[in-house]
């Protein structure tokens, strides 16, 4: 009897902890080892405010297969090798190879293509021992947020084909979460990194499925939370960073170390730790956004308007991110890569 109320309270007290956790979708391109996306997601599982659902796949770094690999592989490299993974779009919903590289030709090259650009190779890290789910990414969204109404965020580092499939199965998805928070689109970054400096309304997760990007950023969302090329490229990945996560021992901080490069800028992880502690973001601004689709040399850029001026049709505001504290961002990441999952 004892060892039954024991089992009991056991249970009760889990139950109890998951209740009091902030639920979380995270979808993503995954490509890896290490980098941008994979480290996004580590942020994710190793907070212990934060119950991760499930991770969605979608093509954008990386082709969606490899990308599915190189995320099976990290979680089982991390001790989170219990998180279900689902396979999603493999391709964007209009925008194709074909016409990119034709635009290229009349109008001038993107600096990132993404899996455009990439020849699928073999996982240095290894092949993973465990497989995705049998259900597709959609569904899978759609259903986990039924099972959770006005419980779940929405997290959205890559492109939006996946978030755009499951609102069109399901009109109601968006207003059943608990709201979006995403990283695309450009304004105006300050910066003298030539890719944004001479096109500073290019960002590659927008631009990679513009109508997907369109049809997420009118969606009727609870709340729409955003975090710009502007905000991340004030952020970068730097060798004090990383060397700072290597001195630990736990299996996050041991595949970072092993497998993260300081070569860029922490475009998702600042969307993953602004959505775990918002007061990092130390500015933001209301404003409308949307995506050209017109198929000229703007297509995919990011559009953007004031309360005053945005146009007739239902734009939605979003709240953007506009700047951040950067001692503090970077305190957090630490410090989350480097505690045990």
């Amino acid at each position: 009897m004892k060892k039954l109320v024991f089992a009991l309270l056991v249970s009760a007290c889990i139950a109890a902890c998951h209740a009091q956790k902030r639920l979380v979708l995270i979808d993503q391109d995954g490509a890896g080892p290490g980098g941008t996306d994979q480290m996004s997601i580590l942020a994710l599982l190793q907070a212990p405010q934060v119950r991760v659902l499930g991770i969605t796949m979608v093509t954008g770094d990386g082709w969606r297969d490899e990308e599915t690999l190189h995320t099976l592989r990290m979680l089982e490299l991390t001790g989170h090798a219990d998180i279900p993974v689902a396979k999603g779009a493999d391709h964007p919903l209009i925008r194709d190879r074909e016409e990119t590289l034709l635009s290229a030709g009349l109008y001038g090259r993107a600096e990132w293509l993404g899996a455009w650009q990439r020849v699928p190779a073999p996982l240095p890290e290894g092949n993973p021992s465990i497989k995705p789910i049998d259900e597709d990414a959609a569904d899978f969204l759609v259903r986990q947020v039924h099972a959770h109404p006005h419980e779940v965020t929405i997290f959205a580092a890559g492109p939006l084909t996946n978030i755009a499939l499951a609102i069109s199965i399901d009109p109601d998805f968006a207003t059943l979460t608990r709201g979006i928070v995403l990283m695309g689109g450009s304004l105006n970054p300050v910066t003298s990194d030539p890719e944004f400096a001479n096109d500073p309304r290019h960002e590659f997760n927008f631009w990679f499925d513009p109508e997907a990007a369109h049809i997420v950023l009118h969606a009727d969302w609870p709340s729409i939370e955003v975090t710009t090329a502007d905000v991340s490229l004030k952020a970068p990945f730097t060798q004090s960073i990383l060397d700072a996560i290597a001195q630990s021992k736990t299996p996050a901080a041991r595949y970072i170390a092993r497998w993260s490069k300081p070569t860029s800028y922490m475009w998702d992880e600042l969307t993953a730790c602004a959505w775990i502690d918002p007061s990092i973001i130390t500015r933001r601004a209301k404003i409308y956004l949307d995506t050209d689709l017109s198929h000229g040399p703007d297509y995919g850029n990011t559009l953007s308007w004031t309360d005053k001026t945005r146009p007739g049709t239902e734009t939605r505001p979003v709240s953007a991110q506009m700047d951040v504290d950067v001692a503090r961002f970077d305190k957090l990441f630490v410090d989350l890569m480097t505690r045990e999952p």
